[in-house]
């Protein structure tokens, strides 16, 4: 960890410009996500601004100058999923092992429970190449060392870069599953954040 300041916020549409220069590395140069096309201004605005109608969406900033990005999405559209929720996380890729990961994460998961979100996904691409050169299996290990458990695997399921890449499902269970459950509040109605 470097002796820079980190802080953690809700992104504005204003931040859209920045946040989608991170993502675009990504798409253009790995695997980890499997979008192959960089999404326009537009369009990731209206993703930012579609997320935060009901879930967060964090940025960290290093001495003011935003350095990466995590949010939560709806796992599945079905009412009986409301209360699972599927956590992504992109850094600026000068910015890796500087703790900012651990640091949205542990943010995010903080407000997913205020807003009695109970269990958190993560849908992770996976390589079985050592030498990938598009592709590490650095976010499974990040994930585990944040206490997610593999929940699933699938097999050549997503194809990029000429080659097939796997998909495993990660999970996290956020508090003991109740027997009976209190309504999701949507994030802008949360009072402390």
């Amino acid at each position: 960890m470097t002796n820079e300041k980190i802080t953690i916020r809700t992104a504005r549409p204003e931040d859209t410009a920045e946040l989608l220069k991170i993502y675009e590395y990504y798409v253009k140069n790995t695997a980890i996500t499997f979008e192959y096309e960089v999404p326009s201004l537009q369009e990731f605005r209206s993703r930012i601004e579609n997320t935060l109608k009901k879930y967060p969406y964090l940025i960290a900033e290093a001495d003011g100058k935003i350095a990466g990005y995590a949010y939560a999405s709806a796992f599945h559209p079905r009412a009986a999923y409301q209360w699972d929720a599927e956590a992504s996380i992109y850094l600026r890729n000068d910015m890796h092992r500087m703790g900012l990961g651990r640091k949205l994460y542990e943010r995010l998961e903080e407000i997913l429970k205020k807003m009695n979100i109970i269990n958190l996904y993560a849908c992770i691409a996976y390589t079985q190449h050592q030498d990938d050169p598009y592709l590490t299996n650095n976010s499974p290990h990040f994930h585990e060392h944040m206490g997610f458990e593999k929940a699933g695997h699938f097999h050549n399921s997503g194809y990029k870069f000429g080659r097939w890449y796997d998909m495993t499902f990660m999970e996290k269970k956020l508090s003991k599953t109740p027997e009976k459950v209190k309504a999701v509040i949507p994030f802008p109605e949360l009072k402390d954040f």
